[in-house]
Formats: structure tokens, sequence, C-alpha cells
């Protein structure tokens, strides 16, 4: 299935555009996650090398010159068909406009995820938005959507993190 909901480098009406990230969004990009609770804090290193180095699979949308969304996402090396999405945060102004999802088929509809045939993400209990998202996503690829355990609350150690939950996606086939 393909969608209309987005394509890199392109701009709807309300000025909000889609691209890949560059190095210099990386500052800002950890600004971004910093202010969407409750997503883990990476250092801005990561989120400069996510810009470096996975450029061709995370997404910014920006709106006025801003960074308004990201994407981060990457393709495990051990599983061809497989897209794992790390992280998806939206700035709060920003929200209900339907951005997560149109930079989620943006990211599938490039060449470098377009053989994906599964999604994959985890998602802690309480994200009740993220579980939405995902299996909204799942609806309109007309795949499965399967949920099981991934890491316990134990697996973190002494950080006080919930446990996450793998939601996995699929098999759906992009048009393209």
């Amino acid at each position: 299935m393909k969608s209309d909901q987005g394509s890199s480098d392109s701009e709807d009406v309300g000025r909000l555009k889609f691209r890949k990230p560059r190095l210099n969004d990386g500052a800002r990009i950890s600004e971004l996650i910093r202010s969407c609770k409750p997503l883990d804090i990476n250092s801005t290193y990561c989120y400069l090398l996510l810009c470096r180095d996975f450029a061709d699979t995370c997404v910014v949308a920006e709106e006025g010159g801003e960074i308004v969304a990201f994407l981060s996402g990457y393709r495990p090396p051990d599983r061809w068909d497989v897209f794992f999405i790390w992280q998806i945060a939206v700035d709060v102004d920003s929200r209900n406009r339907g951005i997560a999802k149109r930079m989620l088929f943006d990211v599938l509809n490039r060449p470098s995820t377009r053989d994906c045939r599964y999604i994959e993400t985890t998602i802690s209990p309480s994200n009740e938005a993220s579980k939405r998202l995902f299996r909204g996503l799942a609806q309109e690829l007309d795949a499965h959507c399967d949920v099981s355990d991934c890491f316990s609350e134990s697996d973190f150690g002494d950080f006080d993190h919930e446990a996450e939950c793998l939601f996995n996606i699929g098999p759906f086939k992009m048009n393209g």
C-alpha cells in the first residue's frame, strides 16, 4: 500500500516539509526529544550520528524553519525485511495533525526502506498515543499487529524505566 500522506522534501499548505536530517540538525533534534516526555533522552552525539549515518532512515518535519518532529529508525543488519522505529517525537504545539503517521509513510516510501515488509518498535505500556499510532498504521497497511514482551524493567538495570513491548507489524507491501 502506498499512502499519499508524505514524500521526501514535500510541503503541504501548512508549509510543513518532510526531509532527511542533516548534521546541523542534531542539536535541535536533541532539544526536541528533551521536550517530548516520556521519550528516552539520548546524547546529542547520538542524534548527530543518526543525522550523519542514518539519514536515509530518519525524517525531520520542519515548519517555518523550525524542526517540529523527528523520526529515527534503522534496518537491523540481520533482518533485511524489517524497519525498526526507534523514536518519534512531535513538538507539543504540532500534535494531533497526523505528522507522526505522515513521517512514517515518508520513510516507508524511500528507496532505503521500500523493500521492508515488517515494522518493529518498542512501546512502554503507559504510552497510549504510540500504541494508537502503530495499531492505526497496521490497519492502514492492512497488516497484522502482534504485541509481545521485549524488555523487562530489570533489563534497564538501575534506571527507573518501564518495561517495553515489541510491536511487530506485517507483512505489508509498499507500492513504489
